[in-house]
């Protein structure tokens, strides 16, 4: 068991000293996972906001892995940004190096394609888009479950957001006439 889980099990039995010395371990990289929106919303207020839900959330969360509580922390508060990004109907784009595809160098960037995807994205319905938006935004580094948890979804109901906005997706890439097939592997 980390340093941080342990300080967070202290934090669980109701120990606020336990939660402190979580907050002084996570706060940082909390806050770096907020980088990205901090253009369209107030990270401070978010960070805030998610390090009270944990210490709330505490005594009945149940969770496994190193870092656990870490992870779970990063995917509420990006939930409470997102929330906050769409209840005030703001696009964030893409940092260009975070979660984008891999291009070789043989194959030049499709802007055509990129503009294409970011449209069909921006059509998903909002929970499907949510959903996708979670486990792109993710990139692996957490299992469904924990993603479900973070936006408030049954993980079955997670699951099927994820089917639907990759139906969703083709059909959209499909109508502009880019075969999904052609860019998958």
């Amino acid at each position: 068991m980390t340093p941080i889980d342990q300080s967070f099990q202290r934090a669980q039995h109701g120990d606020p000293e336990g939660f402190t010395d979580w907050v002084r371990a996570v706060e940082l990289p909390l806050r770096g996972t907020l980088r990205r929106f901090a253009r369209h919303v107030d990270v401070e207020s978010i960070a805030q906001e998610g390090l009270l839900r944990m210490w709330r959330l505490a005594p009945t969360v149940k969770l496994e892995g190193d870092n656990a509580s870490l992870r779970y922390a990063a995917v509420l508060v990006r939930n409470l940004a997102l929330r906050e990004i769409e209840r005030n109907r703001i696009y964030v784009s893409q940092d260009p190096d975070e979660n984008e595809p891999e291009v070789q160098p043989d194959s030049p960037p499709d802007p055509g394609l990129r503009r294409i995807l970011l449209d069909c994205f921006r059509r998903l319905p909002p929970r499907p888009r949510q959903a996708l938006r979670m486990r792109l935004t993710m990139g692996g580094g957490a299992s469904d479950r924990t993603l479900a948890d973070g936006i408030g979804m049954r993980l079955n109901t997670f699951l099927q957001n994820i089917v639907r906005a990759r139906r969703h997706l083709a059909r959209c890439l499909e109508s502009h006439g880019v075969s999904p097939r052609e860019y998958t592997s």
